[in-house]
């Protein structure tokens, strides 16, 4: 039995459109991803996860201790530990004991990374109250090197503020500054961060 014209004409049509829709399947699924990463691109950057960045400013050029002051008493302290300097040529007032205690507890914070990181207090000619060191800040490393001071004033980048902290790798290098008011948690983010990657120290 032949079926009616009109009956064959639904068919084929019906056939038509579940072929077209295939083929449009198959084109997203190859086209798709193209088509959404193009958009991130170009028009979706709000969906996109901001890259992650650092709180302390990186010292570029990159500068070597042992190179630059070849005499300093600071290779003495920096065997194979990474040094967090904090560098005070005036008396140790208030603002200077805050700052002693940031670097206690950010070393704290470190954890079990702790002992790969050395506490550094650069001071002037006025010697530092040793009574209240021993008790407060056993283990803190203190010295005057006047050199190692001028050195450091003036690889702070000029946009940020004094009195803030420098860390120094194992091998001499000066890598960051971290200005005076930042989150210690936030300096230590950076350094641990630095930690992980790094085989030496």
């Amino acid at each position: 039995m032949e079926l009616p014209k009109e009956a064959i004409s639904v068919v084929t049509k019906k056939k038509g459109t579940a072929a077209r829709l295939q083929l449009l399947l198959i084109a997203l699924v190859f086209l798709g991803p193209l088509m959404l990463a193009t958009w991130l691109h170009f028009g979706g950057r709000a969906l996109q996860p901001e890259g992650r960045t650092n709180h302390g400013e990186l010292l570029q050029p990159l500068v070597n201790i042992r190179d630059a002051l070849p005499g300093s008493p600071i290779h003495e302290r920096n065997d194979s530990h990474w040094l967090l300097v904090y560098p005070n040529e005036a008396v140790c007032d208030a603002g200077c004991e805050f700052a002693l205690y940031t670097l206690r507890q950010s070393r704290l914070m470190l954890g079990k990374e702790r002992d790969r990181l050395v506490r550094v207090f650069l001071h002037g000619e006025n010697a530092p109250d040793t009574v209240y060191l021993a008790d407060e800040h056993a283990g803190l490393i203190t010295l005057s090197d006047s050199g190692f001071s001028t050195l450091l004033k003036n690889k702070r980048p000029s946009e940020l503020s004094a009195g803030g902290y420098y860390l120094v790798d194992p091998l001499g290098n000066l890598v960051m500054y971290f200005p005076p008011d930042i989150d210690p948690s936030d300096m230590v983010e950076d350094i641990k961060r630095l930690l992980k990657f790094s085989r030496i120290g």
